[in-house]
C-alpha cells in the first residue's frame, strides 16, 4: 500500500510541477521538488531514484531534493540511477546517458551566498554577486556516493569520481579522480 501511495505521489509532484519526463521512470520512496518560476525539469526515460532511508540504507535518512530556481533548467539523460539526492540547480545542470550517483552525494551549481562579506551581512541578504556555473556529468560516468559536485565542474564520459569526493573542476574523459579536492588518479583501463 505504501508503494502505491508513494507512486501517485509522485506522478502527482511531477505533473504538477510539469517535469517532462518518460513514462518509464521509477521513483523508490518520496522525492521533493522545489522548482521556480520559468525553470524545467527534464528527464530522460528509465530514470530510477531512490529516495529516503527504507530504499537507500547507505545514504541520506532524507527525500531526495530537487531545487531548481528561477529559470533554471536541469536536464537527466536516459537510464540514470541516483541514490538519495541533493540537486540544487540555479543555472544549468546536465547529467548524460547511463551515469550511476552513490548515496548522498550533492549537486551545486551555485555559491548560494556572496563570496563578500559586505553582501552576507547587510539586512536583507544582497545576492546580487553570488557565483552561479553549469555542470555537466557526461555519459557512462559513475560518481561515488558521499560526493559534492560544485559549480562550474565537467566530468568527461566514462569517468569514475571516488566516493567522498570533492570535485570543483574539470574531469576529463576516461580516468578515475578521488579526494577533497578531488585529485587525478588514473586513467582508466580500456577492457
Amino acid at each position: 500500500m505504501n508503494n502505491l501511495f508513494a507512486l501517485f505521489y509522485n506522478k502527482t509532484i511531477l505533473y504538477i510541477n510539469n517535469i517532462d519526463y518518460e513514462k518509464d521512470i521509477r521513483i523508490n520512496g518520496y522525492i521533493k521538488i522545489i522548482i521556480g518560476k520559468g525553470a524545467a525539469i527534464q528527464i530522460g526515460e528509465k530514470f530510477k531514484l531512490n529516495s529516503g532511508k527504507v530504499y537507500n540504507p547507505i545514504g541520506r535518512n532524507q527525500r531526495s531534493l530537487f531545487v531548481i530556481n528561477k529559470n533554471a533548467k536541469l536536464i537527466i539523460g536516459k537510464n540514470v540511477g541516483m541514490s538519495s539526492v541533493a540537486i540544487v540547480c540555479s543555472k544549468k545542470i546536465v547529467f548524460g546517458d547511463n551515469v550511476r550517483v552513490g548515496g548522498n552525494t550533492v549537486f551545486y551549481d551555485t555559491d548560494f551566498h556572496s563570496l563578500k562579506y559586505n553582501d552576507r551581512i547587510s539586512i536583507p541578504e544582497n545576492k546580487d554577486h553570488i557565483k552561479v556555473k553549469p555542470i555537466y556529468i557526461g555519459n557512462n560516468v559513475f560518481i561515488g556516493g558521499h560526493s559534492l559536485i560544485l559549480k562550474g565542474s565537467s566530468i568527461g564520459q566514462n569517468s569514475i569520481v571516488g566516493a567522498g569526493s570533492v570535485v570543483a573542476g574539470n574531469i576529463p574523459s576516461n580516468e578515475i579522480w578521488a579526494g577533497n579536492p578531488a585529485r587525478f588518479i588514473k586513467k582508466m583501463d580500456e577492457k
